[in-house]
């Protein structure tokens, strides 16, 4: 079975809205796209902030960090209702010719964690020692993801601040040349653009990223929850109507209670 994936449209989509409807606030505002169009600002704002969070973070987690970005642009097709069919057709075959009779299908099984679960299972592994060691490695995965959410987290406090000290730089500037009144005006305005690159970083990328990823790890966790009982239940030799009922059952379980986190 095959985890396909495809293109996060949602996130796409997302940062396009809250690009254009700044930019075009900006428009109506009778402002123009220059105004904002400073790279002096963008270099002290997205170089000051990377910087912040390497002295702030270890070497490892930055960049499984960086990794985890691929996670924010892309999502897995794999649903429930499909991956309980496949439990429930190896649950078949298992109660048919015996569970050793699944070693073949286990080693390529795509998915990394039903894989590992199901070969243990044949293996004839304890049926709390297997859940014993899957749980940990779901909690592993877990900690590494909140890990590397805390790093854009990070940058989204860092930004604004970094936005905020390219902005006195800038009047440092304008400071200096107040004999010239003509381009005061003008230079208090380019300087406040770092502010305005600071804000919007962190509120549009950084801060979001980082929601992306725990909310990724936590559909996840769900998913590997949900494979975990299947591979018990099939260890168990459980009739797979019954295996189907109880998976159901854990999906809308689980589905309810990552509403009510959510709500």
């Amino acid at each position: 079975m095959a985890v396909k994936t495809r293109i996060d449209f949602s996130t796409i989509t997302g940062v396009v809205i809250a690009v254009a409807a700044i930019v075009g606030g900006l428009l109506l505002e009778k402002g123009e796209v220059r105004d904002i169009a400073q790279y002096t600002a963008a270099v002290i704002v997205l170089g000051g902030t990377i910087g912040a969070v390497m002295i702030a973070t270890p070497v490892r987690v930055l960049i499984g960090a960086f990794r985890r970005v691929r996670s924010i642009w892309s999502e897995d097709l794999q649903k429930p209702s499909e991956l309980i069919d496949e439990i429930i057709r190896l649950a078949g075959e298992a109660r048919k010719n015996g569970i050793v009779s699944l070693d073949d299908q286990a080693s390529r099984i795509d998915d990394p964690f039903l894989r590992k679960a199901l070969a243990l299972a044949v293996d004839g592994t304890d049926f709390m020692e297997i859940r014993r060691m899957m749980e940990l490695e779901m909690a592993g995965e877990e900690a590494r993801a909140h890990a590397e959410a805390k790093v854009f987290e990070a940058a989204g406090g860092y930004s604004p601040t970094i936005g905020i000290i390219g902005a006195v730089l800038g009047l440092i500037q304008v400071m200096k040349n107040l004999a010239n009144i003509d381009e005061v005006g003008h230079g208090i305005a380019v300087a406040f653009v770092a502010t305005v690159y600071g804000v919007a970083f962190a509120n549009i990328f950084f801060l979001p990223m980082a929601a992306k990823i725990k909310a990724r790890v936590e559909e996840h966790t769900a998913l590997s929850e949900l494979k975990l009982e299947g591979v018990l239940g099939i260890a168990e030799g459980m009739n797979p109507k019954l295996l189907r009922a109880k998976l159901e059952a854990f999906d809308h379980e689980l589905a309810a209670t990552r509403a009510a986190s959510n709500a």
